[in-house]
């Protein structure tokens, strides 16, 4: 089992409809680099200038980890990592 992320409907869509892509990951931005490899349409979003694009918020088992600093935080097989826009919140 790897590292679960979920993606919120409008990311969703950009990843051909799956709302969960499993990943094999050692850190939370190795995590976001496999998801956006493995679904390119989602680069733009996930990514700006080469950083965590701050219109999204990033949560690692219900923990904000959106910051530059926390690409570096470490995930385990079975951890959650869930994506949503700062737009739709909630």
């Amino acid at each position: 089992m790897g590292v679960r992320i979920e993606l919120a409907h409008m990311l969703a869509d950009l990843a051909g409809g799956a709302d969960t892509v499993e990943v094999e990951a050692d850190t939370v931005g190795a995590a976001l680099r496999a998801l956006t490899a493995r679904h390119p349409a989602l680069a733009a979003l996930v990514w700006r200038d080469g950083r965590f694009n701050d219109q999204l918020v990033a949560f690692l088992n219900r923990h904000d980890v959106r910051h530059l600093q926390a690409l570096d935080t470490p995930v385990q097989s079975g951890d959650r990592l869930m994506l949503i826009t700062a737009v739709e919140g909630g």
